[in-house]
């Protein structure tokens, strides 16, 4: 098949440091392309991919130091890019939430669009109603709470391309707690940093501050870094993330939001590092409690899951994440769907497809 990926611009494909959704369409786009796809990125330029990438921004937004620039406009020039050439693919994957909504109508019928973000805004109802005949797939089943309505043709869990650790193991020292992401009020870096002072062991927080969120770190979370045991290493990017999440007993998630997937729980079990996620969201549908983490409603519950992480079986999380997260299994996931939806009358079965 000919096939287009359109990511959006906001990050580098794959991002340097942090960032989800293009991370997830580089893994993709490059499986895709390992299955004897013939894959075309659009996507801002500097992308490393096996795919023919078409540059559509002279750089990432974010890593552009221009203050004064435009999204919508550098999305908007991205699509008109893409319209021009429309007929040369089978099947047009957007990942840009639903700007491309009108501009597209003509071919709804061969295209798939992932929604990657929390769906309960204002407005957006409204919009998914109007456009009905865009095929929509979603990260996890949690996340289509909000739109029941929608047409959802399928739910594909994210997939990355990860290495194994040359040495899948418990830390011989006990290791420390990791907390991987963004300093934000949902993603609860405070209930981390409670979390591991009541389990009476160090926490290392890898994460990225907004600008956003800058107040919200100055002022709930610096003060609570000079406490013992609590270390802020600030962003890192892939290459440090295998070392930092290995060495570490137990991965915390305790978020306060209704997360579409928390990209975050599978990286750690590609490492074979065991998760310990608050029940929101998605996170029942990536864990799988006792085996690669557990899910949990309290701190005290929490303590007593990291506890049980000493002796997790890291092999076996490794395993999980290669059945189920892998971006070879996401790829044929949507190959898949891709072929059924270029042949709907030939379509004997619901197109639904969990991990």
């Amino acid at each position: 098949m000919k096939i287009a990926q359109i990511s959006p611009l906001y990050e580098a494909v794959p991002p340097s440091l942090y960032g989800g959704t293009e991370r997830v369409v580089a893994h993709l786009t490059d499986a895709l392309t390992q299955l004897g796809h013939e894959v075309t990125l659009f996507a801002a330029a500097g992308a490393r991919t096996r795919a023919v990438l078409v540059a559509c921004r002279d750089q990432p937004l974010r890593l552009d130091p221009n203050p004064l620039k435009s999204d919508l406009a550098a999305h908007l020039n991205m699509l008109h890019m893409l319209r021009e050439r429309q007929d040369e693919f089978d099947i047009l994957h957007f990942h840009t939430d639903l700007i491309h909504f009108p501009l597209f109508e003509s071919v709804a019928a061969r295209t798939v669009t992932t929604l990657h973000g929390r769906l309960d805004l204002k407005d957006l109802g409204e919009t998914y109603r109007r456009w009905r005949q865009f095929a929509l797939v979603s990260i996890s089943q949690h996340q289509r709470h909000p739109l029941p309505f929608a047409n959802w043709l399928a739910t594909v869990p994210h997939g990355l391309d990860i290495a194994a650790p040359t040495r899948i193991e418990a830390p011989a020292d006990g290791g420390y707690l990791a907390f991987l992401g963004r300093i934000s009020p949902e993603k609860r870096p405070d209930r981390a940093i409670a979390i591991a002072r009541k389990a009476g062991l160090p926490l290392k927080i890898a994460a990225k501050v907004d600008a956003a969120d800058r107040h919200y770190y100055e002022t709930e979370i610096r003060p609570l870094l000079r406490q013992p045991g609590i270390e802020f290493i600030g962003e890192i990017g892939d290459a440090d993330k295998t070392a930092f999440l290995a060495g570490a007993r137990a991965l915390l998630f305790p978020i306060d939001w209704p997360e579409p997937f928390g990209l975050v729980m599978i990286e750690a079990m590609a490492r074979g590092t065991p998760v310990i996620a608050w029940r929101c969201g998605s996170v029942p549908e990536v864990i799988d409690h006792g085996i690669t983490g557990w899910v949990v409603d309290s701190e005290d519950d929490a303590v007593r899951a990291i506890e049980q992480a000493a002796s997790a079986d890291r092999v076996r999380i490794r395993d999980v994440f290669e059945r189920r997260f892998s971006a070879r299994s996401m790829a044929q996931r949507y190959e898949s769907l891709y072929r059924r939806l270029l042949a709907p009358t030939e379509q004997t079965e619901p197109l639904l497809q969990v991990g």
